[in-house]
């Protein structure tokens, strides 16, 4: 089993920056995909970004040049840097971990919410 513990999250005003946190509770970032996610209310879970074992990044368009995911090894910590944040930027942020090949992602975090005022 591995737990994951976002932390970070916060109210930020629209052009600021916010760094997300996620506290893994043993060492898995050389076997696993990790992903941040999040969700709006009334909408449905969205993917944000992924990094693999092997350091492959990918974005969504929606946040692509503004939002870089990364991780702290020794730490066991994923990280989610957001700059240039939008309204539409507002949502509880998950982070998740899979092993590759794996269709879904089987462990999940509580969230921390991002609140983007205008």
């Amino acid at each position: 089993q591995v737990q994951l513990v976002e932390s970070g999250g916060g109210l930020v005003q629209a052009g600021g920056s916010l760094r997300l946190s996620c506290a893994a509770s043993r060492s898995i970032f050389s076997t696993h995909t990790m992903a941040w996610y999040r969700q709006a209310p009334g909408k449905s879970r969205e993917w944000v970004a992924t990094i693999t074992s092997g350091d492959n990044t990918g974005y969504a368009d929606s946040v692509k040049g503004r939002f870089t995911i990364s991780r702290d090894n020794p730490k066991n910590t994923l990280y989610l840097q957001m700059n240039a944040l939008k309204p539409e930027d507002t949502a509880a942020y998950y982070c998740a971990a899979k092993l590759p090949r794996t269709p879904s992602y089987n462990y999940w975090g509580q969230g921390t919410q991002v609140t983007v005022s205008s």
